[in-house]
């Protein structure tokens, strides 16, 4: 059905408060006193848009409409801008795929001069409009990986992101850089501390694969073990249902009181036997069940430990790594505060370096600090993947079991009132025959 929404003739000078009508196919603003055409993004299914007798002044407007990619019928008569000379050029140069304009069809004729006419500024716009689309991929695929790695629990691990970071807020260490020798040591140090983040990245991307695996593999066993025994649940009932018909019917014909009472003594136990036999099924199926989601429980608690356990040793030569910079930067600086001392040190250095080569407490605590802030931002994020993906593996297990418990609950409750009906179905009929 095509979702129409009429607002005409409603004094309504600005368009808003269309955002959720997002299947909305026909709109209809006609006599408002509109000067712009906007604030329609979310219609991306409109086809036909009515807006005649408004006070629409500015060629551009028309631009606007070129993102309604079904935008097929269009009124614009009784605005400024159908005064225009170039008005219907215009439009069906920036709207080409537009079929009515003012309640007239557009003749193929028109849409080749007006192409012809405006080529040049539509090739332009068009090459905009790539551009932007492009980049709005291209910004769409970034999120999309960005989730997929935070998924992974690695995000910004493939790359040089936590080791600029551990200098970001580090004052003294990036004062420190200019001393003779450090830059040199900070880039071999960077090298391999971001080949090691590359390392713990790649690892995680390959480690969420298997986890995947184990989900997947076991979301089918599952389904699969419901299946074959919903199966059998129905086989079961319609074999009763078949007798049931045959029962009942041999309980209405029945006219000799004790023959009858027999009959119903049967047939309930009939029922009681069918229920018997679906409680078994639903007892079997639970057993089963449960045996599939502590496998998988084991597995995945496995696959989790072991990332994280291989996580931590990767942080670990990351640490190690730190703490050979520190050492190096340490006897280089303490160098530079013994050559000052004997006036030794002929390179110039900024003051806020120098007032750091007072004495050695001054130079020690400043390489120290730069130190502290590093192996803190390492242990942050070896404790934020750590703490998430427990926290993943601890709510995906208790979800899986409390999903179990729910279906459980629900089927018993299903056998149980379809037994209660075929009780009912009985009961009245042995009142009724009874009565009789």
């Amino acid at each position: 059905m095509t979702d129409h929404r009429y607002l005409s003739f409603n004094n309504i000078e600005a368009i808003e408060g269309l955002d959720a009508l997002v299947n909305l196919e026909d709109l209809s603003l006609f006599n408002n006193r509109i000067t712009k055409i906007d604030s329609l993004d979310s219609l991306v299914k409109l086809q036909v848009l009515s807006l005649g007798n408004n006070q629409i002044g500015n060629m551009m407007n028309i631009i606007y409409l070129r993102r309604f990619k079904d935008l097929r019928t269009l009124s614009l008569s009784g605005n400024p801008i159908a005064e225009a000379e170039d008005y219907k050029m215009f439009i069906c140069a920036y709207l080409p795929d537009l079929v009515y304009l003012d309640f007239r069809r557009i003749d193929d004729h028109m849409k080749e001069l007006a192409e012809m006419k405006h080529q040049y500024s539509i090739d332009e716009l068009k090459h905009r409009e790539n551009l932007i689309q492009a980049r709005l991929e291209d910004e769409q695929a970034r999120r999309e990986e960005l989730e997929e790695h935070k998924a992974a629990f690695v995000e910004h691990l493939n790359g040089s992101f936590l080791f600029d970071s551990m200098y970001a807020e580090d004052v003294e260490g990036s004062k420190l850089t200019c001393l003779p020798g450090v830059s040199e040591l900070l880039e071999a140090y960077k090298d391999k501390f971001v080949i090691i983040c590359l390392n713990i990245f790649e690892y995680g991307l390959k480690q969420q694969e298997k986890r995947k695996v184990e989900l997947d593999t076991f979301n089918e066993c599952i389904h699969e073990a419901i299946q074959e025994n919903q199966e059998q649940g129905k086989h079961k009932i319609a074999k009763f249902e078949e007798k049931h018909l045959l029962s009942l019917s041999a309980i209405r014909d029945e006219s000799e009181l004790t023959k009858l009472e027999k009959k119903i003594v049967e047939y309930s136990g009939d029922i009681t036997e069918l229920f018997n036999v679906l409680m078994t099924l639903e007892m079997q199926l639970v057993e089963q069940l449960e045996e599939t989601i502590n496998m998988f429980e084991r597995n995945i608690v496995d696959l989790v430990g072991l990332f994280i356990e291989n996580v931590q040793s990767l942080m670990a030569q990351c640490r190690d790594l730190e703490n050979h910079h520190h050492e190096k930067l340490l006897e280089i600086s303490i160098n530079t505060l013994e050559k000052i001392a004997k006036g030794e040190f002929d390179e110039d250095l900024p003051d806020d370096v120098r007032s750091l080569f007072v004495d050695k407490d001054t130079i020690v605590n400043a390489v120290g600090a730069s130190h502290d802030i590093h192996l803190l931002k390492i242990d942050n994020r070896e404790d934020e993947l750590v703490t998430r993906i427990n926290s993943w593996c601890t709510h995906l297990v208790d979800k899986i079991h409390k999903d179990e418990i729910t279906r459980n609950h629900k089927r018993v409750k299903e056998i149980n009132q379809y037994i209660d009906h075929m009780q009912n179905e009985l009961d009245n009929l042995e009142c009724s025959d009874l009565i009789d």
